[in-house]
């Protein structure tokens, strides 16, 4: 839904003047065609995070497949794209050697990319295409490792990553002190402060956090209730949401073969199997009260880590008697489930807004870069996109939903919510509706929330906070009657 000024439109103008701005300028010009490009492609998203934050684990586990990470010598530096392709490819570039095809091992879960030959620091970017519904609509970005923000600014790493992403999830063990400082970094720009909308901060290898017990994802979920109640980090991200990569990958690769194994294990008792669960090599070279050799034990160990094998067997004592079920409540525990509705509601179903906001990051960057007369009047181009297009008033009015400085009750501030797209983008979420709701059932509640909504707008009891806020609400509501009345659900 676009509301008033079409910011589709008005970011290809915007880029268009650019060009014409820096006519003169090849590699100028080259990086703004570049831009007009990425409007029409997939969203990128960004999978970064500090080292062993379990970056790559996180991109299997959307994936559903083993596709990553990439084999060789030494990975660092190495950006990783993901690309729905007809058919399993790998590309290899480098600062100073034309793109070569490289090797693709494909295996029963997925695939590996052979980099043997590379020297360590010469490969820049590895594009890998693979056939997969999960790739669709995004392009999904494994990162190198993030470290601390220098003193003159942002990580290296970061920098890129703001620079070719669109969206980030940022992964963290425990969203305090270095991770802070990297994400407050990104807030630098007019965008950045304007639109702080393209993060989800993903609280990673909870498993691991919750020590293996059952009750592991529950505990994280309370603390990400925590975190995003936190002022210093919901103003940097739009949601907080717990997961283990590798409990989650591992249900959506689960074989039969494996669940034969973990149900063998079941039949021993927990007192009996727990020491044996106290390090790899005791489970995997000690001798067990059940007959499973070394081999198979070794891939259980590689897929779901000792916790998982801890978590799986008793899940399968309590009732998760088939593949099918173990592996549904895998997913479920280990929080995959809500990132990937996270990943469809707050970056896929408002990936056209942050297309265009990558766009105006881009004209931004290289106006304060390369300054010079008419830079000016760029700049001052992608302040009035901010500040006009409908899309970001919505964007800003959730981050401020999100604390409460506008002084809503719980209430009032879950509606607007919903209202301006914090519940998803489409109409029937919008209004708290099912999706097979008449139109005249969506015009009616559409209707009477805009006469409430503009109630309060021009309430002059109200502070200008609420006035404001409720009016980007009555122009939500509006757009959503226009839609309707044009035809569209």
């Amino acid at each position: 839904m676009t509301v008033g000024l079409r910011l589709d439109e008005a970011v290809w103008g915007l880029l268009h003047q650019a060009i014409e701005h820096y006519r003169d300028n090849p590699r100028a010009v080259g990086h703004l065609r570049h831009q007009l490009a990425r409007l029409e492609k997939p969203l990128r998203i960004a999978i970064a995070g500090p080292w062993q934050s379990g970056k790559s684990t996180v991109l299997n586990a959307i994936m559903g497949e083993e596709v990553a990470p990439v084999d060789g010598p030494d990975g660092t530096g190495i950006f990783a794209w993901y690309e729905d392709g007809p058919q399993p490819r790998a590309t290899a570039y480098s600062s100073n050697q034309p793109p070569q095809e490289l090797t693709v091992i494909r295996s029963a879960t997925g695939m590996r990319v052979d980099v043997v030959g590379w020297r360590a620091g010469e490969l820049r970017d590895i594009v890998v295409q693979w056939p997969t519904r999960a790739l669709r609509q995004v392009t999904l970005i494994d990162t190198p490792a993030i470290n601390a923000a220098g003193e003159q600014g942002r990580a290296p790493v970061m920098e890129r990553v703001l620079r070719d992403a669109d969206a980030v999830l940022y992964l963290t063990r425990d969203a305090r002190g270095t991770d802070l400082q990297v994400l407050e970094s990104t807030r630098e720009s007019r965008v950045g402060q304007a639109a702080p909308v393209n993060v989800i901060m993903v609280l990673s290898r909870i498993d691991e956090t919750g020590g293996g017990r059952i009750d592991a994802l529950l505990t994280a979920r309370q603390l990400a209730r925590r975190q995003y109640r936190d002022p210093r980090v919901n103003a940097l991200c739009v949601n907080v949401v717990p997961c283990s990569g590798s409990i989650g990958l591992a249900g959506r690769v689960l074989s039969e073969s494996d669940f034969a194994a973990l149900a063998q294990l079941a039949r021993v008792s927990r007192e009996e199997l727990e020491p044996h669960l106290l390090s790899a090599d005791r489970f995997v070279r000690g001798e067990l009260p059940v007959r499973l050799e070394a081999e198979t034990r070794a891939v259980l160990l590689d897929r779901l880590g000792l916790i998982g094998v801890r978590l799986a067997t008793t899940l399968v004592r309590t009732g998760c008697d088939s593949r099918g079920k173990l592996a549904t409540e895998l997913i479920r525990r280990s929080g995959l489930t809500e990132l990937r509705e996270s990943i469809n509601r707050f970056f896929v179903d408002r990936r056209n807004t942050l297309k265009a906001r990558s766009a105006l990051a881009a004209v931004e960057a290289l106006a304060t870069a390369e300054p010079g007369p008419g830079t000016g009047k760029l700049l001052g181009a992608v302040e009035q996109i901010l500040a006009g297009a409908h899309e970001f008033r919505e964007l800003r009015l959730l981050a401020a939903l999100r604390t409460t400085k506008l002084g809503f009750d719980a209430e009032l501030a879950a509606e607007a919510q919903r209202l301006v797209g914090g519940d998803g983008v489409d109409l029937a979420s919008r209004l708290g509706l099912e999706h097979d709701a008449t139109v005249q059932q969506l015009w009616k509640v559409a209707s009477d929330a805009q006469w409430r909504w503009r109630h309060r707008a021009e309430d002059p009891l109200l502070r200008l906070a609420q006035r404001r806020g409720a009016e980007v609400v009555v122009r939500s509501c509006e757009g959503m009657l226009t839609e309707l009345a044009g035809g569209g659900r």
